[in-house]
């Protein structure tokens, strides 16, 4: 699916996704990513939900989002709580969606200037 083309100062937005990629800022990935307004992680360790691990959420509270969007791929799949102990300590805020929900969903926050991270998963 293509989102209409966003206002580039707001940051890296979502311009497009499939069931098994996504295009920001002009590139195309087809592995697991962060996104925040401000950089691409591109080399974030797991490369599918059952890979994911503890330090996977560390990782990502070192970022200090306000919020982490978690996309499980195109089925929602829940980590155990234990995992992302991490988050919610540092009192960072996780939202689990699918892929294209996450995509979505990451793009209007990031629109309202909130410094959100969106953790994809494709498998």
């Amino acid at each position: 699916m293509k989102f209409s083309l966003a206002d580039p100062s707001n940051g890296y937005v979502v311009h497009s996704y499939a069931d098994d990629s996504v295009t920001i800022g002009g590139q195309y990935f087809d592995h697991s990513l962060v996104v925040l307004p401000d950089r691409i992680l591109d080399d974030w360790r797991p490369q599918t939900f059952l890979e994911l691990e503890a330090a996977d959420f560390e990782t990502l509270a070192a970022l200090t989002p306000d919020l982490v969007i978690l996309g499980t791929g195109l089925s929602l799949h829940f980590p155990a709580p234990s995992l992302y102990r991490s988050l919610a300590s540092a009192g960072i805020g996780l939202e689990i969606m699918t892929m294209p929900a996450a995509c979505r969903t990451y793009n209007v926050l990031v629109s309202e200037g909130r410094r959100a991270a969106a953790a994809l998963l494709f498998r």
